[in-house]
Formats: structure tokens, C-alpha cells, sequence
């Protein structure tokens, strides 16, 4: 069945991240105890390990491994958090959740520094690499069906490391269900875990695209606009609110292109084309730095580097770089 499934690949499975096909994600079995008590004493059983929001991996001659066996990775540190993230043909696959204290921080804090960048290590263990999952990918160091499940286990490790608590009435709850609920023990409240959709979306003008960009890109980089689907709406009307928002463009018709789990820290990204009805841009100053209509050409131009002014357009890790491919590669329908 999956190998059928797989003659139906979309654009989805393309994008990093995605390409999660071929994992059994054993949904029926998880409330199965003594069944997954055996998946991990498959001798065949790996497991991915995070510190915090850090993937741990071991650096080998081919490149780095982010896979461990269970007895090894729980050598490393105290375990927080266990899950099983499903089977492959070759194995069972786990997600682990290692205590803070099993990494060391080197150098001394930036007071100004919004974000602690400074390295992190294994105590005893050089070869093993503590990295930021958006910086793998970015440079290809972990790819394909690897990267995607890292970006499945960091999301739902994160829920489990900052859901620690019943929601409902505020007791400590504990993980039930090889890792995919958290119960109370208190008032019996059972807590599943969450992906934010967002929608992320071209404005299109027969040859033209409107894109933006924020104060936080890189120096002339333009990307398609998003934002957050808010509770009542549908993704058609959370594309056209938001470009309305943004950029005081109408829209009307609007078109799925594809999506992808973006686990910073758990949403999924839902990429969108609309066609615009009108024309002249009002910015959100708040939201966007800039924003103006780009032709077919110049985001050509753009995704190869060579834009004549220096303009650029998001890497290939993120979802409006494939956006833009799908419609420079072809004619969009605005009938």
C-alpha cells in the first residue's frame, strides 16, 4: 500500500521536513503497553535524542547520525520524556527527551544577546554534535526522511516539555500513550498534542507576485506573507485576511499548493496561491518592512542569486521558496 501511495507524490513530500510516508505511525497501538514494551526491546529499535530543542548527533566519516540505540542514548543523561514516532521497515523508531543537565554550555553569557548561541556539548563525547535543527537542514548536513522525523520529535517533545501541567485544574500530569497523550491523575483530563496552522500565501497578478519582507530577513531578502489561522476560519479566509492585513491587497480565488511541518516549534505551514483584485499596496508597518509585486522574470532571478539589485528569495528549507518554483515553473490558473 505505502509503496502505491508513494506513486502520488506531491509537492508537500518534496519540501524539507516532509517525507514521512513510509513511517507506520502505529496510532492503533499506542495505548498497547505490552506492545510497546517490546518495540523497544526490538533489538532493531532506534531512537533520536534532543537536549532541550537541540538534536544530538554522532559525527561519522559519511556525515552526521542522529539515530541512537535506546541503551546507548540513555547513557547520556537523565530521560525526561520518551515517545515512539512509528515503525520502519528496518526498525522501530523512538524520540527522546534528555534532561538539560546531560549538556554543558561553553563561555560566558551575552547580556545583550536576545537569544544564547553559545555552544553546547557532551560531557566525554567530542564526536557527538549538539545542533540547531533549522541550521542542519539549512546546510544539508541531515535530509530526506531523517530530517523530517527530527522535525516530528522535536515538536512533540517540545509539547511534552512545556506541557507539564493539566491544563484544567493545574496538577502535574504524566505521559500515557507511548508519548502522544498526557494525562492528570487528579481530574482524570486527558491532553493531546497541538500543531498551529499557518497559512503562507502569493498574491497573484497574471505575470506578477506581491511578496514582503520583515525587519528580521537578510539584507534584500523578499518572502511570500503569512501569519496564524485564528479559530472560525477557513485557510481561504485567513489567506485573504491576511494579505488584506498586510499589504491592503483584495484577493479572491484561492488555491492549495502544498504544506509543511515546521517544527519551530509546532506548526504546519499551509502554502496557498490567491489571486489579487486589486493593486496598490498599503503596508502594515508593524508586520512588513517593505512590500511591492515581483515579475515571473525577476523571481527567477531571485531563486538562482542573481537578481540584478542584489534581491533574494527564502532557501530551499522553507515552504515559500517552493512556492515560488511552482509558480515560476508554471502558468497559474486564475480562471
Amino acid at each position: 500500500m505505502q509503496d502505491r501511495a508513494r506513486a502520488f507524490r506531491e509537492l508537500s513530500a518534496e519540501i524539507p521536513f516532509s517525507g514521512n510516508d513510509g513511517l507506520d505511525r502505529l496510532s492503533e497501538k499506542r495505548d498497547d503497553e505490552a506492545f510497546v514494551a517490546a518495540l523497544r526491546a526490538d533489538p532493531a529499535a532506534l531512537t533520536l535524542v534532543f537536549v532541550g530543542d537541540a538534536p544530538v548527533s554522532r559525527q561519522t566519516a559519511e556525515g552526521l547520525d542522529p539515530w541512537f540505540s535506546l541503551a546507548e542514548a540513555g547513557r547520556l543523561g537523565p530521560v525526561r520524556e520518551t515517545a515512539l514516532l512509528g515503525r520502519l521497515a528496518e526498525g522501530p523508531r523512538f524520540a527522546l527527551l534528555l534532561d538539560e543537565s546531560a549538556a554543558v554550555t561553553e563561555g560566558e553569557p551575552d547580556p545583550a544577546a536576545m537569544v544564547d548561541r553559545r555552544p553546547r556539548r557532551i560531557p566525554g563525547r567530542p564526536d557527538y554534535v549538539l545542533g540547531d535543527l533549522r541550521s542542519l537542514a539549512a546546510q544539508g548536513l541531515v535530509a530526506g526522511r531523517p530530517l523530517a522525523m527530527l522535525a516530528q520529535a522535536k515538536s512533540l517533545l517540545y509539547w511534552h516539555a512545556r506541557h507539564r501541567f493539566c491544563s484544567a485544574c493545574g496538577n502535574p500530569s504524566h505521559t500515557s500513550a507511548a508519548g502522544w497523550r498526557r494525562d492528570c491523575p487528579a481530574c482524570k483530563a486527558m491532553h493531546f498534542p497541538r500543531t498551529d496552522p499557518v497559512v503562507i500565501m502569493l498574491a497573484v497578478d497574471g505575470d506578477e507576485c506581491l511578496m514582503g519582507r520583515s525587519g528580521r530577513f537578510g539584507k534584500g531578502m523578499y518572502s511570500a506573507l503569512a501569519g496564524f489561522l485564528e479559530p472560525g476560519e477557513t485557510v481561504e479566509e485567513a489567506v485573504r485576511r491576511e494579505i488584506l492585513e498586510e499589504s491592503g491587497i483584495l484577493t479572491g480565488k484561492v488555491t492549495y499548493v502544498a504544506s509543511q511541518p515546521w517544527p519551530f516549534p509546532a506548526s504546519l505551514m499551509i502554502g496557498c496561491f490567491a489571486q489579487a483584485l486589486s493593486r496598490e499596496i498599503t503596508i502594515d508597518q508593524t508586520e512588513l518592512e517593505d512590500a511591492r509585486w515581483f515579475t515571473r522574470d525577476e523571481v527567477r532571478t531571485m531563486l538562482a542569486g542573481a537578481h540584478p539589485l542584489g534581491l533574494s528569495a527564502p532557501q530551499q528549507v522553507a515552504i515559500a521558496h517552493h512556492l515560488l518554483r511552482a509558480w515560476v515553473s508554471a502558468t497559474w490558473n486564475e480562471s
